[in-house]
This record gives structure tokens, sequence and C-alpha cells, in this order.
């Protein structure tokens, strides 16, 4: 039997597919909750998993977890391009009423992330002296 992943936001509902009905229509089965960010496999009730689905359950968590990691730093180099286009946009002199509608938004923006990004490198830093 095979296993569906219905993916949501920490991880995924685990169902096994069944075939074998009489009407020929595929049945899901729900038998597990796996979390990616901890890496638990949550068993429904009465459910027992074999070596080889918990298997493919923890391949996918590995999968899914180096999917969204990659994710991230994609995200991270779009907004960098975002903010490189909009500093463009300003430059080239946008209607007035319009730039003043972002301005302030913009710059808490800016702001809120120059000071994320100091406090992580501050924290690298001090990691590195302590260690």
């Amino acid at each position: 039997m095979d296993l569906y992943f219905r993916i949501k936001d920490n991880g995924a509902t685990v169902f096994r597919i069944n075939d074998e009905t009489r009407q020929r229509r595929l049945d899901l089965q729900p038998v597990a909750k796996a979390n990616v960010r901890n890496g638990d496999i949550k068993l429904r009730k009465d459910v027992t998993l074999s070596d080889a689905e918990l298997s493919e359950i923890n391949a996918w968590l590995d999968a899914r977890s180096t999917e969204l990691q990659g994710r991230e730093i994609e995200q991270a180099r779009l907004t960098i391009e975002q903010l490189n286009t909009t500093a463009n946009w300003i430059s080239s002199k946008p209607d007035e009423a319009l730039a003043n509608a972002i301005s302030e938004d913009l710059l808490m923006a800016m702001h809120d992330l120059r000071t994320a990004i100091v406090r992580f490198k501050s924290k690298m830093l001090d990691r590195k002296d302590n260690a």
C-alpha cells in the first residue's frame, strides 16, 4: 500500500491509500500526523505502521524539511530583488502621493529587518566568542 501526504502548515496528515475497494475507488485512511518542525510522528488510534511505511514517512519529513529550507532562502533572495526594484522606483521620481502613501510603512519594515539582522549577527558573534 502507498501513502499520501496532505500537506499543512507544520507537516502533513498521512493517509494509507487503499485502491482495492468494490467500486474501484481510492480509499484514504488517515494513519498519522507528521510534524516537520520536530520530526514527531503521531499515530492515530488503532493504527499500526509497517517498517516500510515508517521509513517512507521519515523520508518524506527529511525531503520536506530540505524543500522548506530552500524556499526560505529563495524568499530572502526575492525580497532582496524587491527591495532593489523599490529603490529604483523611488529613484525614478514617482508620483509624490504614491511615494508618500508607502514611504512610512516601507521605512518601518526596513528598520525592523535591519534590527533583526543586527540581533542575529550579534548572537552569532557572541557564540563565536564563547566557543
